[in-house]
């Protein structure tokens, strides 16, 4: 199963993108990717959309 991380990277973004597109901090969005702090409903839908995971993905990787 492929994190978030890696899949941020395999289709060619940089967090840095990823963070803006999500209107926060590239700090903020470190500490969700290693599970200090929970991604909110709006921006797992931005990154569902923006990366097209799919529902089997999404659930891996935000409903474990």
């Amino acid at each position: 199963m492929d994190t978030l991380k890696e899949i941020i990277n395999a289709k060619g973004f940089k967090l840095n993108f990823v963070a803006s597109e999500l209107n926060i901090t590239r700090k903020a969005l470190y500490k969700k990717l290693r599970g200090d702090s929970e991604f909110k409903a709006s921006e797992i839908a931005r990154l569902v959309d923006m990366l097209r995971l799919t529902s089997k993905e999404t659930k891996n990787i935000f409903f474990k």
